[in-house]
């Protein structure tokens, strides 16, 4: 489990990493890659929003039939 961890921990080191890199490289497209980020982080927040009902209403008809 560890691993797995440290895996996606040094994944998202590197995503940042290659973000900033962009970011400070090309000021005058910074706008628009700061756009794609909130936006996309927007999506993941829906995404998780989605996976969290879902799995409340599963968990709430598994109850009823017990």
């Amino acid at each position: 489990m560890n691993q797995i961890i440290a895996t996606a921990y040094l994944f998202g080191l590197n995503v940042a990493d290659a973000t900033r890199k962009k970011l400070t490289t090309r000021p005058e497209r910074g706008s628009v890659s700061i756009e794609q980020v909130v936006i996309t982080a927007a999506l993941l927040l829906a995404a998780i929003a989605l996976v969290a009902v879902i799995g409340n209403a599963i968990a709430n008809r598994s109850a009823a039939i017990n």
